[in-house]
Order: C-alpha cells, then structure tokens, then sequence
C-alpha cells in the first residue's frame, strides 16, 4: 500500500495535470464572463440602463452558483460510488459545451427577452458541472498525495485556478487590443467563449487516461463502497460540512473580490482604463501563481491553521486600509492594494482546500466536501460581485465592500479556531 500512496513523480505530474486541467479550464470560462461583463451587458440586455445591464449581467453570473449546490449533490455522491476519475470526465465535457454555447447565442437585438434566457441556461449548466469538478479534483488528488505534501499537491487545483484566471484575463485583453472597438462589441467578445470548446476536448483526453485513486480502488476492492454516500455524509459528517462551509467563506468571497470584481471596479468606479485594469489584474494573478504553491508547502510543514488564521485576520485588519489605498486616486497605489488583497488571499486558499478534504473519511469525502463547499460558494462565491457592486451604488461609498470581506473574514476565523489540525497526518479512513 505504501507503493500506492507514494507514487512515482511522473505518475503524480500526470494525476495532477488531470485534475488541475479541469480546474484551469473552469475558471478560464469564469473568468472571461466577469472580464466580458460590459459587453455581455451590452449584447443581451436592452440599452439605456449601463448600470442596470450589469447587475443584470452579474446576477446572471450569479445565479450559476445557486445550481453548484446541485451539480454538488449529483456528482459528489456519484464519485464516491462509481469513482473520482469517471466524474471528472464528464464534468469537464459539460462545463466546456455549455461556454462554447455562450459564444454562439445570440444577443438581445436578434431574439429579445429569449437571448438573456438562454445566457441564464447555459450558465446554469456551467454552475451545475462545476459542482462535481472542484470537490472531485481536490478529493482525487489528496487521495494521491502523500501525507507528508498532501498540502502542496491538492493546492494545485487552488494554483491552476488563478492560471485560468490569468489565461482569461490575456485572452480578452489581447482581444482588445487587437480588434477595432466595434469589433469587439459585435463578435470578438465570442471568440473567448469559443475556445472552451477545444481546451476541454484536451482536458476530457488527459483525464480519460487516467486511473482511478488508491483509496478508492482499495473501498471497492473490499466492497465498502458507500451505497448512499449523501446520506451517510449528511448524518455523520454533518459537522464537517457546517466547517468546510464557514472555512470557504472568507475564501470565496476574498477570491471573487480580487479577481473578479475588482477589474470592473478598477474601471466603473476608480475611472481608471481598461488598460490599467488588465494590468492590475495580471499582476495580481502573478503574484498569486508565485505565493500559492511556497505556502501551501509551508502549511505542510509548520500546519493549516497557522496560515488560515493569518489569512483571516489579515483581511479584518488590512482590508479597509488597503480598500482606502485604491480609492486614493494614483494608480500605482491601486495596483499596489491590488497586490496587497491578493497576498492576503493566498494565505488562506494555500491551505483552506486541504484543511477542507482532509475532514472527510473516504467513503464520503467526494459528497461531505462537494455538498460543503458549493453550498458556501452558491451563497458567497458568485453573489459577490453582484454585493459588492449593489453596495458600492445604493450606499455611493467606494470603500463599502471592504466592510463585506471584513465579515466574511470574522465567520471564518471563527471556523478555524474550530478545527484540528489535519498537515501530516493520514486521511481519516
């Protein structure tokens, strides 16, 4: 058994590229609607109203994660019976025929009311693959991993995430770059979408070779396979949810503020140009690829809580100053905040997903964490830019989404101090 929980590095590089690859291509097609959301608005909604389109646009964006929940109750327990490698394969097909379609509807002008309906569906699908697709691939690859950089190894899926991020940020801004003004608004803002279409075929092709984990070919060789792993997750591993559900708080919220949101906030509230958003971001998303994995290393030797504890209070005490520092009015301080938010946040995402999977024994760890995490991500993930947006207009403060990261920071710090420490130690069974 030792052989198996300790596999060679080409077999790692390869099990972490699959599970990784999903990932990136999830976030990419996330990413490039939040990139794209005034074009989106100005395509699928009636002119007239700019601010109305957008928090129309973002509810839309939104609305995706309240059917994550249900992707979560699917396919979480779906992996936990028939296998992690099987699931992962079909979400991936799912998330990326749903994003080519978003390239393909068409917009407000052609069908009226039905464009925004359709948008709504497609996303929709995307929200509902995207609940097997995170949960699945931080399970499979702790299940892989050794104890001793189990930390490291699941936080590739927290890494290739700003990858995509970042991939999705340079599609659209060489896009724009590229192409004349009225270009971009009537189909350059598709070909984003387009690409999906491709980067999933590669992902579905690399996780279609893969094999199955360890410990679940070990439950299935020994008949323990949970015949009702939802269930049996909800009534003994309840606690744990509630956990994993006030741990993602501060994480989805801070992550959706710093790569999401704050592009348009560069550019709708701080007036700066597209320009200086894309090049905030970048740095951002750089700065992120750089720290992520180093911390998620040390949360393997020093421990998750000690990470998670300073990610949290970091955002209580230095999310306003840093907040104030972007509406300062120079660009170089509103980068400099940028980075500030950022490096705050890879303290707590370096160690939160392990800290997360590492709660649930095998039979249900697929369900206990997707069920968790998705519940927490429909409620605090993709609302955020719609709160923070809606905050910032009905109260004319720029400075008020810092109070919402501050909340959501004290929820989860609360939570940690709950938890036990998980780095270095087996996987409950």
């Amino acid at each position: 058994m030792t052989e198996l929980r300790e596999p060679q590095a080409p077999a790692l590089r390869r099990v972490i590229a699959g599970a990784s690859i999903g990932n990136a291509v999830e976030w990419f097609d996330f990413a490039i609607y939040g990139f794209l959301a005034t074009y989106i608005a100005a395509n699928f909604f009636p002119a007239g109203n700019d601010t109305a389109a957008l928090l129309n646009t973002f509810a839309i964006f939104a609305a995706a994660f309240f059917t994550r929940p249900l992707g979560g109750f699917v396919f979480g327990p779906l992996g936990d019976r028939i296998g992690r490698h099987k699931v992962l394969a079909l979400v991936i097909l799912l998330m990326s025929a749903a994003t080519l379609a978003i390239g393909l509807l068409p917009t407000y002008t052609s069908i009226g009311i039905a464009a925004p309906l359709l948008l709504l569906l497609m996303r929709c699908l995307q929200g509902f693959s995207a609940g097997g697709e995170y949960g699945g691939g931080a399970v499979y690859l702790a299940e892989y991993a050794d104890d001793a950089h189990r930390g490291r190894t699941i936080t590739f899926m927290v890494w290739s995430g700003v990858v995509g991020f970042l991939l999705g940020s340079v599609t659209v801004t060489l896009l724009q770059a590229l192409l004349p003004a009225a270009a971009m608004d009537s189909y350059g803002w598709r070909i984003p979408f387009l690409i999906a279409g491709p980067l999933g075929l590669v992902g579905l092709y690399i996780r279609l070779r893969l094999d199955d984990t360890p410990e679940f070919k070990e439950l299935s060789e020994t008949d323990n396979v949970a015949k009702s792993p939802l269930r049996e997750s909800v009534t003994t591993s309840w606690r744990r949810i509630l956990q994993v559900i006030g741990l993602f708080i501060v994480f989805n919220v801070g992550y959706y503020v710093v790569f999401t949101y704050l592009p348009t906030y560069f550019i709708k509230t701080l007036k700066f140009s597209k320009t200086d958003a894309f090049i905030s971001i970048t740095v951002a998303c750089v700065v992120a690829i750089i720290l992520i994995l180093p911390l998620a290393a040390l949360s393997d030797r020093i421990g998750r809580r000690p990470l998670l504890i300073a990610g949290s209070v970091g955002f209580v005490v230095f999310a306003y100053p840093l907040f104030l520092l972007l509406n300062s009015g120079s660009l170089p301080a509103a980068i400099a905040a940028h980075i500030g938010l950022a490096v705050i946040e890879c303290c707590y995402i370096s160690a939160a997903v392990s800290a997360g999977v590492e709660l649930f024994a095998t039979r249900v760890r697929y369900s206990g964490f997707a069920v968790g995490y998705n519940l927490c991500v429909a409620v605090f993930g993709g609302t955020t830019p719609y709160v923070v947006t809606w905050l910032t207009t009905s109260t004319e403060n720029a400075i008020s989404p810092a109070y919402y990261v501050i909340a959501a920071a004290v929820i989860s710090l609360l939570t940690v101090l709950t938890l036990r420490e998980s780095a270095g130690r087996p996987l409950p069974r």
